[in-house]
């Protein structure tokens, strides 16, 4: 398997090296150089790697989750914990921070429900924002006077 994946990877690798010494030239404008079957090549060739990279990294990690209960269950404690993060603040979003109509006038249709999951959204980053300071300061702060 060591031997095929190495091989792979060679062939990747001799593949956009001869897509490199393709690619247009410099003073060829960005319109045409977009067109260019040397560009496309490279774009297909790195969304297979990303693929192929997400794919792996996600059994990897679903593989090593189901083999140890202890970390299955630290880790839907943490996606619970994320859920009632995400109830909290569409609870706390108004919908009524941005007018409708102010944002129809600038060519940008939208709705009430929208404002509000973009207010949740940020209320989100806030609120793991301040437990991530939290996290930070809190053991400092027990360090500092228990010593």
């Amino acid at each position: 398997m060591h031997k095929i994946i190495k091989i792979a990877l060679l062939v990747v690798g001799l593949i956009g090296a001869l897509l490199w010494f393709m690619l247009p030239e410099r003073e060829m404008p960005a319109s045409e150089a977009v067109n260019s079957g040397a560009m496309n090549g490279m774009f297909i060739i790195t969304y297979i790697l990303l693929a192929f990279a997400v794919v792996a990294s996600l059994i990897f990690t679903l593989k090593n989750l189901f083999s140890n209960p202890a970390g299955l269950k630290k880790t839907l404690m943490v996606l619970g914990g994320f859920v009632v993060v995400v109830i909290i603040a569409y609870v706390l979003a108004s919908g009524t921070d941005v007018s409708v109509e102010e944002m129809a006038s600038r060519g940008i249709e939208t709705s009430e429900s929208t404002i509000k999951k973009i207010g949740m959204g940020i209320n989100v980053f806030f609120i793991l924002t301040l437990i991530a300071v939290g996290s930070l300061i809190v053991p400092a702060v027990k360090n500092m006077f228990s010593k």
